[in-house]
């Protein structure tokens, strides 16, 4: 398929495959009888296809290698130099020239954005964006320095620290009541000896405005608003999603700890009965959000549904931004009317020569604002390694077509 080209198959009535629950063990299925079937539970995770090849590498499977590379090489994949050059010597001399031939070259980059703001170096960890697209503002979170940073009307930029705040990730515009809020927690899982907050805060309200606490051992990250005016909220490290209802009074458990392994980024469907969810070794999840069910996100198309860091809707399809596929990329995916299942699939950008590691970001009308050179690899528990050097921090615009 062409970059950019869509790849589509006809609307057709398909029944939800349940989710199948997966957590620490799930990750430590190393055989080939354990990872096929876990395969088959989610089909279009190119994680899970990397773990049943190495199993098969072990087997001596060589054959069936074969079948996973074709899967991997039609789905885009790309391997490193180092692994394109050791897989035909590792299958065997009967398989090496067909296994050389499904190592796909690094891909021709997709590159669509430019660079709409520059945060400075200081800001460190810059993890989400919120955009005033009328006023041409806008204001991210950091977790190095546990605060927010934003854009003044003159155009510098402004730290805004607030009281007991742990690290800042997810960003969200509260429309109902003009408010800004963010969740914190201890993402970077440092070792702190002061106790901050954990939970959702408002923002504009002061440096000490309202918040509301989040249960015990729950770390939230992801932030979504939904039309409705419910915040739902993923924990990464301990697989729950969370909400907080209009009143602001309480936040309550949608999906109990270790039903996702580490769910990230949200987004509520067209009608708003349901929530997707991407858990990001295995695929996107669909919670009904009436009754708690979960459900998977199929293809009838050959995509990679895992991987995914920050996930928007926009109109009856899911923009993904995949910074855990190889190589990196920005993918939309066209829904069935129901939103059950992928029929057609676009690359918005690929391997961009200027990304780091793409992370989340705004959805506008018109364009997606994101951050394109995360800076995570230069922390360790929430300390800058040593030799690291920070670089001022890309807000790149994605204009996005009708």
């Amino acid at each position: 398929m062409d970059d950019g080209e869509i790849a589509s198959v006809p609307l057709l009535a398909q029944s939800l495959a349940d989710w199948r629950p997966v957590d620490g063990e799930t990750g430590k299925i190393a055989d080939v009888a354990g990872l096929t079937a876990l395969t088959e539970a989610f089909p279009d995770s190119s994680s899970v296809k990397l773990r049943l090849l190495n199993a098969q590498l072990q087997a001596g499977e060589g054959a069936a290698m074969l079948d996973t590379l074709n899967w991997l090489n039609e789905r885009g994949y790309v391997f490193s130099e180092v692994a394109r050059g050791q897989i035909p010597k590792l299958i065997g001399e009967e398989f090496a020239a067909d296994a050389a031939a499904l190592l796909l070259a690094p891909s021709e980059p997709v590159e669509n954005s430019e660079v709409a703001w520059t945060v400075p170096a200081e800001a460190g960890l810059v993890e989400s964006v919120l955009v005033d697209v009328e006023e041409g503002r806008i204001a991210v979170t950091s977790i190095a320095t546990r605060s927010l940073w934003g854009t003044t009307p003159d155009g510098s930029w402004r730290q805004v620290e607030l009281d007991r705040a742990d690290n800042l990730t997810g960003i969200v515009y509260d429309r109902s009541s003009g408010d800004i809020w963010v969740t914190s927690g201890n993402v970077d899982q440092s070792d702190d000896d002061v106790v901050y907050f954990s939970g959702l805060m408002s923002v504009l309200k002061g440096p000490q405005g309202p918040r509301v606490e989040a249960p015990d051992n729950v770390v939230l990250s992801d932030l979504h608003r939904a039309d409705n005016g419910t915040l739902y909220a993923s924990d990464p490290l301990n697989g729950g999603v969370y909400f907080l209802g209009p009143e602001r009074e309480t936040i309550k458990t949608l999906l109990e700890p270790g039903t996702l392994r580490s769910p990230q980024g949200l987004a509520t469907s067209e009608d708003g009965k349901r929530l997707y969810v991407s858990d990001y070794r295995y695929g996107i999840a669909i919670v009904d959000l009436a009754t708690r069910k979960v459900s998977r996100l199929s293809s009838g198309v050959p995509v990679i549904l895992d991987g995914t860091d920050a996930l928007f809707r926009r109109g009856n399809s899911l923009i993904a931004i995949q910074n855990g596929t190889s190589p990196m990329r920005i993918s939309q995916f066209e829904l069935t009317d129901d939103g059950s299942r992928v029929v057609a699939h676009r690359i918005l950008e690929m391997a961009h020569t200027q990304w780091t590691e793409p992370l989340s970001g705004y959805l506008g009308r018109e364009a997606l604002y994101y951050i394109g050179n995360g800076q995570w690899d230069k922390y360790v528990a929430g300390e800058l390694g040593e030799g690291k050097q920070l670089e001022p921090t890309q807000v790149r615009r994605l204009p996005l077509a009708d």
